[in-house]
């Protein structure tokens, strides 16, 4: 793969991350015990991770500097790539495999990615009793969006590497000045100048937004949702199923998307109040990030995404109100569309120049506290049935980055009939993260009383 600039998104996580506020995001996946074959030994399932891993061009790309556009950097291949430095074993001693599992992979969360090497890293966890296991897959932010993790990661899954085609060796790119030629200096200029009428454009929308629901520009004081940056992470996670999701959908209208956000909602009502804390005077904002790649195109490189922006209607009592107030604020989200409202502040990062994502980072950083106080999001999975080794992938919990000085992230999946959901958290602002988890299937029980007792469980 030839070298290729980070697009001005990426660069703004690369430049965003500190020692104290890692900007990766992850996902937990845990498999059913690998096949055995009478008379063999079961597979190698670490040494199977590292070949899959390895074979994807992507993972074997490290960030430069470059000369050219100034404040810029590239993604190059790693000479010196090693893919052993990047995926690990450990194995675990616990009776309670899956909790145990959280716990471990919350610690490695903690840690950033190191930024000389290819930014990422996995790991295997082993040690179930039946043979089971699970995968930690860290990747920074620079180097995907939620889609962009999705089409990376997979190719560790046995029906992803099968069907995977060889690399092709890249086209050699002629040597060319550092220095642009009077021709591309127009070009440029030209260029910024039309960069500049976008950013004023997507910037006067995102303050406009802002000001207009908050009323000032200073942070947002929800607690327990906003906190200085621990550097510490808690993990928990919950399934539910997907059919109950869908049937609620059906006698409401809407999408699956609205029944989730609701039971967020709910959940963190619910988690308020179990906490003995009075419910906030506003409720809070979430971030729904929107996807700018076209349905049915693969996935580019780096980050593609805009976002709209939702109030939670947490102090609304009613489980059946808080669903349509999701609904009526994500319908009017969708009919203004992505490219306006605070939202769309991903947009205006595109529109930077590089050295304003360089020198800009350390100012830009607490911007999100002014905007939104936790991020919500959805990770698409393949439909299809996928295994590892023969281990067919019993579920896999998505894990979104914290933005700095806030204290939540949910992530959600369905993926074999559930919804699997990874909440991250600073794991001092919020160390009863798995009372938030448990929250989420009362939420579903309200809004779709199981006749059977089968309400979704935390993992």
């Amino acid at each position: 793969m030839s070298s290729e600039l980070l697009a001005p998104l990426d660069l703004a996580f690369w430049h965003l991350e500190s020692t104290e506020h890692p900007l990766h995001l992850g996902a937990l996946a845990h498999f059913g015990p690998p096949p055995t074959t009478a008379g063999q030994e079961p597979a190698d399932v670490r040494e199977l991770l590292a070949r899959r891993a390895a074979a994807v061009p992507r993972l074997r790309m490290r960030v430069r500097d470059v000369l050219f556009p100034v404040g810029g950097a590239a993604w190059s291949a790693d000479p010196d790539f090693d893919v052993s430095r990047h995926v690990h074993e450990i194995t675990l001693h616990g009776a309670d495999f899956p909790a145990e599992a959280a716990r471990l992979a919350a610690e490695l969360m903690e840690r950033p990615v190191a930024r000389g090497l290819p930014p990422w890293e996995m790991y295997l966890l082993s040690g179930a009793p039946d043979g089971s296991f699970a995968v930690l897959v860290k990747l920074h932010h620079a180097l995907a969006d939620g889609m962009r993790a999705v089409a990376i990661g997979a190719g560790i899954f046995d029906e992803i590497a099968a069907g995977r085609r060889p690399a092709r060796r890249p086209h050699p790119v002629p040597p060319r000045s550092w220095i642009p030629g009077p021709g591309r200096l127009l070009g440029i200029a030209r260029d910024r100048l039309g960069d500049l009428g976008r950013a004023v454009e997507v910037g006067a929308s995102v303050v406009g937004s802002s000001v207009a629901r908050a009323g000032r520009l200073d942070p947002r004081p929800t607690t327990p949702l906003a906190a200085d940056p621990s550097g510490t992470r808690r993990i928990a996670t919950a399934s539910l199923p997907l059919d109950r999701v869908h049937r609620i959908r059906r006698t409401t209208g809407g999408t699956a998307n609205d029944v989730l956000l609701a039971l967020v909602a709910g959940a963190l009502r619910r988690w308020f109040e179990g906490r003995g804390l009075p419910l906030p005077d506003a409720d809070p904002r979430a971030l729904v990030p929107v996807s700018r790649r076209r349905p049915g195109t693969p996935a580019g490189p780096g980050n593609s995404l805009s976002g709209y922006l939702l109030d939670l209607p947490v102090t609304e009592a009613d489980p059946a109100g808080r669903l349509t107030a999701v609904r009526s604020a994500m319908d009017r989200n969708k009919a203004a569309g992505p490219h306006r409202g605070a939202g769309a502040v991903a947009l205006l990062a595109d529109q930077l120049h590089p050295l304003a994502h360089r020198f800009g980072a350390p100012l830009a950083a607490g911007a999100a506290r002014l905007l939104f106080d936790l991020l919500v999001t959805q990770v698409p999975l393949p439909r299809s049935a996928l295994s590892f080794g023969g281990a067919p992938l019993r579920a896999l919990f998505p894990m979104a980055p914290l933005a700095r000085g806030q204290s939540l992230a949910v992530a959600m999946s369905p993926y074999g009939g559930q919804v699997h959901i990874g909440l991250v958290a600073d794991g001092r602002a919020v160390p009863d993260l798995d009372a938030l988890a448990a929250a989420l299937t009362a939420e579903l029980d309200l809004l779709d009383p199981p006749e059977d007792g089968g309400a979704g469980t935390p993992v």
